[in-house]
């Protein structure tokens, strides 16, 4: 098997490490092994077999309510987001809803049609690791995580917009 290379923040910094997960498509026969990112759909109606499978993790399509893996949050370790295609945004909203609404604080990853282009912005709504797209140079990607040094809106990072992050005292963004 070829070895597959994700993008990890880790203690803040972007890496480019190892993916030891296997990824089962929508339909495909998960038998319980261990490392395996499964559809929420499966993970549910599978919910016993999850702790000998440790680790495991859960991924969602556009259509998944981010609410259902809420259930999961204790038996699992990673939820990937599927973009099935680079102009599908609903991804984006997932991860914040999984941030901000329902707590999840293991890793977020997206895959799928993942680009260079996108990494700032799903860094900015949560995600934490990103399974780019198999025709794209991962070292590039990891480069456009640094594009932005700051950003106006608040959002997962950074929660604050920038004019509520201004020190009064020095009149700079803290």
């Amino acid at each position: 098997m070829p070895e597959r290379r994700i993008i990890r923040l880790l203690d803040g910094r972007a890496r480019i490490v190892e993916d030891a997960w296997t990824l089962f498509e929508d339909g495909a026969a998960w038998s319980g092994e261990p490392s395996a990112l499964i559809p929420v759909a499966t993970a549910l109606a599978q919910r016993e077999r999850l702790p000998a499978a440790a680790p495991a993790g859960v991924w969602l399509s556009p259509t998944d309510e981010p609410a259902q893996a809420v259930a999961l949050f204790g038996a699992i370790e990673l939820i990937a987001v599927q973009f099935p295609v680079f102009g599908d945004g609903r991804g984006y909203s997932t991860a914040a809803l999984l941030r901000n609404r329902h707590g999840w604080r293991g890793e977020l990853r997206a895959i799928g049609d993942v680009l260079r282009d996108q990494l700032f912005f799903m860094k900015r709504v949560g995600f934490d690791s990103f399974a780019l797209r198999a025709d794209r140079n991962i070292e590039e990607a990891v480069a456009s995580l640094s594009d932005f040094t700051d950003s106006y809106q608040g959002s997962v990072d950074p929660a604050l917009p920038a004019f509520r992050r201004i020190d009064p005292a020095s009149r700079r963004l803290s």
